[in-house]
C-alpha cells in the first residue's frame, strides 16, 4: 500500500517521457539515441523499447573517449546484442592517435573533453546525417542542463543558444525548425536522480553493476577513468542506493574532475555541442 503513490509517480513520468519520444520519431527524420551506458541514459533506452513494443526503431550512438571503465564496455557490448541494438561508435581517432588528451598530460580535462566527447559527437552525428538525438540529461543534474528545453535547437555547427530556447508550456513543444537546426530531445528533464533508481527497481532495468558498492566504495555517476571517483558507500542494492540518495547533501556530478574544474568552462563546452 505504502508503494502506491510512488508507482502513480513514476507512470505519470514514464508516459510524459514515451510521449515525447512518439512525438520525436513522427516528426524528425533520420533520428538516433546517444547512449553513453550510464543509468539515465539506460533508462532512456528502456522507455524507447517501451514506446516500440520491445525494439529501437533508430540507431544507438556511443561515443568511446577509449578511457572508459572497462565494465562499461562489456555492458555496452553485451546489451547491445541483447536487445538487438544498431550500435554506432564514435570516435577521435586522430586526437587518440596524436596523444592531446588529459590522461597523456597534453590537454587540461576540458580540452580532453571537447576534442573526445563533444568532437567526436560533432563528427558522427555529421558523418551519419543524424538531424535530431535523444540524450539522457535531466534538469536536477547539473546547472547548465537545467536550462534545456524537451526539445533543444543547435545550429548547423551544432552549437547551441542557451539564451535563446523556444517556450514549452502546458505540454506544447516546438518540433517546427529551419532548415539545417540540429535537434537535442531530452525525455528525461522531468526526472530526479531518485527517480531513475525508483524506475530502476520497479522495471528491473540491466545497469552496469559499478553502481554498486565494492569494498566500501560505489560509482554514482559514470564517466572516463581518469575524471571519474567513486563515492564512499556501502549500499549493494536499489534500496539502499535510494536511502542513502534521501539524506546526501553531496551533488551527484561532484565525483566527475571535468564538471568541477571551471563552471564557465563546463557551459562554454555545452554551448559548443557537448553532452
Amino acid at each position: 500500500m505504502n508503494a502506491s503513490p510512488r508507482y502513480e509517480h513514476l507512470d505519470r513520468l514514464e508516459a510524459q517521457s514515451v510521449y515525447i519520444i512518439r512525438e520525436a520519431f513522427a516528426k524528425f527524420e533520420n533520428l538516433a539515441m546517444l547512449w553513453s551506458i550510464g543509468k539515465d541514459s539506460s533508462v532512456l533506452l528502456w522507455l524507447a523499447r517501451k514506446a516500440f513494443l520491445g525494439s529501437v526503431p533508430f540507431p544507438c550512438v556511443h561515443v568511446d573517449t577509449s578511457y572508459k571503465i572497462p565494465e562499461m564496455i562489456a555492458f555496452r557490448d553485451r546489451m547491445a546484442k541483447e536487445w538487438g541494438l544498431d550500435l554506432v561508435v564514435g570516435q577521435n581517432t586522430e586526437a587518440l592517435r596524436s596523444g592531446l588528451t588529459f590522461p597523456n598530460g597534453k590537454a587540461t580535462r576540458v580540452e580532453c573533453c571537447g576534442r573526445l566527447k563533444k568532437d567526436a559527437l560533432q563528427e558522427t552525428l555529421h558523418a551519419k546525417g543524424y538531424t535530431a538525438v535523444f540524450v539522457g540529461i535531466r534538469r536536477d543534474e547539473e546547472g547548465t542542463r537545467a536550462k534545456e528545453r524537451y526539445f533543444s535547437p543547435r545550429d548547423k555547427n551544432f552549437e547551441w543558444d542557451f539564451k535563446d530556447q523556444p517556450p514549452e508550456l502546458w505540454d506544447q513543444f516546438k518540433t517546427d525548425f529551419e532548415p539545417g537546426t540540429h535537434i537535442r530531445i531530452h525525455p528525461l528533464l522531468h526526472w530526479t536522480e531518485i527517480n531513475i533508481w525508483e524506475y530502476i527497481e520497479r522495471e528491473r532495468i540491466p545497469i552496469t553493476d559499478l553502481y554498486f558498492a565494492r569494498d566500501g566504495r560505489r560509482y554514482r555517476s559514470l564517466g572516463c577513468a581518469p575524471c571519474t571517483s567513486p563515492v564512499e558507500s556501502h549500499a549493494v542494492t536499489i534500496p539502499q542506493i535510494l536511502e542513502e540518495l534521501r539524506h546526501t547533501k553531496v551533488a551527484e556530478r561532484s565525483t566527475r574532475a571535468q564538471d568541477s574544474e571551471s563552471e564557465h568552462a563546463f557551459e562554454q563546452l555545452r554551448a559548443q555541442g557537448y553532452m
